[in-house]
């Protein structure tokens, strides 16, 4: 098994090989990542990770960890557990709440990879002596002229550069993605080809704090729902929802109703208003097609690759996982779409030239 492609320049002492601390999910994906490093000849370890779910929900945190271990001891490496509940419940979760309770839109899963596998357990790797951390996401780093870039993976199915926007790029150098370059009926052939035990094992849908309920039902158990009207583009009652905060503009379902008309569209909002709690929705194309926004105010940005050598690049953009990328132009804090989007507060934008990812901000406002 040759995973050459996959490899960098991750340099150990002159006393022992590069060692990797591999955050091993009990998931096939992770299995292959450790498998292949350890192939490659680097010394590692494997650390499984423990976040928050809450009491309501079932998260069998405890079954992932005995595959996990499973694996590694499949494997023969060393195996570490890291309970990061209250820092995945702080830094994840009551944002992920908060920034609903203030009407935006955010994404766990981005302010997951920030906080806990980039963040926490990337310092605590670090503490512990590893010269680098690997996970197995679908993404690739490549070294060009002394600097680590972030690219997309190459199974534009399963690619996931998009919620990896707020690595810092000073850590890229210490950072592996070993299944990057790997579709992922490859990463099945491999997994059985190395009888791996989790070979078969189905894949993780959503995230582990959500179960099996929608987002809208676990936010339920956090922010009470206060009934609000549902109006029409001239400002009509035309029905009920059960709360603007739990609703993101573009959405059709959710909302009842009463007053409609036999051969009418299907209704999309197109704006919310949490202080007066009503959603406005329409079912003319032409009403919704304008309602969506061409430019927009951003904050939080993290550049991976540098901002002042990307002035002449054609950059594209997307503000949702797998969508079809589109162009934008950035000035400052502002970014204009020549195409219009559906766009809320709060989502992540992420930034790309062709397949490398430059980097992404938060959706702050709509201006146009």
């Amino acid at each position: 098994m040759n995973i050459s492609k996959t490899k960098q320049n991750i340099s150990g002492t002159k006393s022992h090989r590069p060692r990797v601390f591999v955050g091993l999910s009990g998931g096939v994906d992770s299995a292959v990542s450790a498998a292949l490093l350890k192939d490659q000849g680097f010394d590692v370890t494997g650390v499984f990770i423990k976040v928050w779910s809450p009491d309501f929900l079932p998260c069998p945190w405890q079954e992932e960890r005995r595959d996990a271990m499973r694996v590694a001891a499949h494997l023969d490496i060393p195996f570490l557990f890291f309970d990061f509940e209250k820092e995945y419940k702080e830094g994840v979760a009551e944002y992920m709440i908060n920034e609903y309770k203030a009407g935006r839109t955010p994404n766990p899963d981005v302010m997951c990879n920030q906080e806990i596998k980039f963040g926490i357990f990337f310092k605590k790797a670090m503490e512990m002596g590893a010269d680098c951390i690997a996970t197995g996401h679908y993404a690739r780093v490549i070294k060009k002229d002394n600097s680590y870039l972030l690219y997309e993976g190459r199974d534009t199915n399963k690619d996931q550069s998009y919620f990896l926007w707020t690595i810092q790029k000073n850590l890229l150098g210490q950072i592996l993605f070993p299944i990057g370059n790997l579709k992922k009926d490859e990463v099945r052939v491999l997994a059985k080809k190395l009888k791996l035990p989790v070979a078969d094992k189905k894949d993780s849908q959503g995230i582990c704090f959500l179960g099996d309920i929608s987002m809208e039902d676990f936010l339920h158990h956090f922010i009470p729902q206060q009934k609000g009207e549902v109006l029409n583009s001239a400002g009509e009652v035309i029905g009920q929802h059960r709360g603007a905060i739990f609703y993101t503009s573009g959405e059709r379902h959710g909302f009842t109703i009463i007053k409609n008309k036999a051969d009418s569209n299907p209704n999309y909002i197109i704006s919310r208003d949490i202080d007066q709690n009503t959603i406005t929705v329409s079912d003319d194309p032409v009403v919704v097609e304008s309602s969506k926004a061409k430019k927009i105010r951003i904050v939080k940005a993290n550049w991976i690759h540098d901002r002042v050598d990307i002035s002449d690049f054609k950059i594209e953009a997307r503000i949702r996982y797998r969508q079809t990328k589109f162009n934008v132009n950035i000035e400052g804090d502002t970014v204009s779409f020549y195409t219009h989007q559906t766009i809320a507060s709060g989502q992540s934008i992420v930034f790309y030239h062709g397949e490398e990812c430059l980097g992404g901000a938060v959706i702050d406002s709509i201006l146009e």
